[in-house]
């Protein structure tokens, strides 16, 4: 059995997709309800139950896309290049960017690192959000700042990891810097 939650990853939440072999259907626990019995959903070929039609149509549009752009092979080698993107400037300004993860330990999926200060990274997001980046705020609980790889992003093309790249960049150059001290109270050297 393969049970997938896809939401973020091939559609929206509220689709799952499950692949059940027949074998396991007759071995499958029955002493549940009825609508939690895969072979009910199965044999009503999962119209069981009213489908969320709308979450499985934005699955089928994203499926069919991963297939014309050249399968999965295609969508993991362009999320490497991106992720690829971000940690080389990360790396190339360790004095700016501060990467969460150890090298070896490092997510395609979410690129994270911090700004030295509060102000700094408020300057940063309000740079990216001119330009166009939202969602780039990190996480409530870690706060830093993330270049997310989930559906909203994973399937985003190459040029939007490579435009912040260049907001990386512009923040790193000798005007952004000048800015940047007129508001934050660290040394850039």
């Amino acid at each position: 059995m393969i049970y997938a939650g896809a939401q973020k990853n091939i559609g929206p939440s509220g689709v799952t997709v499950v692949i059940v072999r027949d074998d396991f259907l007759a071995t499958a626990n029955q002493d549940v309800p009825t609508v939690l019995q895969y072979s009910t959903h199965a044999k009503a070929n999962s119209l069981y139950n009213t489908p969320p039609t709308f979450a499985i149509y934005v699955m089928a549009c994203v499926l069919q896309w991963v297939e014309e752009t050249g399968g999965l092979v295609s969508i993991v080698e362009r999320n490497r290049k991106k992720a690829a993107a971000l940690y080389d400037v990360i790396d190339t300004h360790p004095n700016l960017y501060l990467g969460h993860a150890e090298k070896r330990a490092r997510s395609e999926m979410n690129v994270t690192f911090r700004l030295p200060n509060d102000e700094l990274t408020k300057l940063f997001l309000a740079e990216a959000a001119e330009r166009g980046f939202v969602g780039v705020k990190g996480y409530r609980t870690v706060g830093a700042c993330a270049s997310r790889s989930t559906m909203r992003c994973r399937l985003k093309p190459l040029c939007g990891s490579l435009s912040l790249c260049k907001i990386l960049r512009a923040v790193t150059a000798d005007g952004g810097f000048r800015c940047l001290r007129r508001f934050c109270s660290i040394s850039m050297v």
